[in-house]
């Protein structure tokens, strides 16, 4: 059954309030974790809420049907970025000494 409004029906079909709440819930999670990012004074932690706050985007863009983006943020934002600043971090504490 198709219905031009609501498009292809299925069994599998999710209700529309469901799919608005969920999208919700991760758009306020998302915010929270943003807000964490920025209000954390030290690096490591800072980085360890990065990794945190790009896992949650990567939900965030499969909440919105984007599943390509989302891998690509998962690669990047949660696993390589953090990595990557976390020697960073490590070869500025070695000079320092």
């Amino acid at each position: 059954m198709i219905s031009a409004a609501t498009g292809v029906v299925t069994p599998y079909t999710v209700p529309g309030w469901l799919i608005d709440a969920l999208q919700a819930t991760v758009l306020v999670l998302v915010a929270a974790a943003a807000t964490g990012v920025v209000l954390i004074r030290q690096p490591v932690r800072q980085v360890v809420a990065l990794s945190v706050y790009g896992l949650l985007l990567a939900v965030l863009f499969l909440v919105f049907q984007a599943p390509d983006v989302s891998l690509s943020e998962l690669s990047v934002g949660a696993v390589a970025l953090p990595i990557l600043l976390l020697l960073a971090l490590a070869k500025v504490r070695e000079r320092d000494r």
